[in-house]
């Protein structure tokens, strides 16, 4: 009888510090993800502006010089 009330007693004390374990932070990583995928939209928006202002620019100079 005394064994199966320390069996009892010890399962009480296992399960009470299993419940106050916190969870691992899953979410933490996700955000930089979203903000790398904006940066790297905004680049790459940023990039395709200047590239077609240059573009336009040729294409007058081209037309001028005709």
């Amino acid at each position: 009888m005394n064994k199966v009330i320390a069996s009892l007693i010890a399962g009480l004390f296992a399960t009470a510090a299993f419940a106050q374990t916190s969870p691992a932070p899953a979410a933490a990583p996700q955000p930089a993800k979203v903000e790398a995928k904006v940066e790297a939209k905004a680049e790459a928006k940023v990039d395709a502006k200047i590239e077609a202002k240059d573009t336009k620019v040729e294409v007058k100079e081209a037309t001028a010089s005709k």
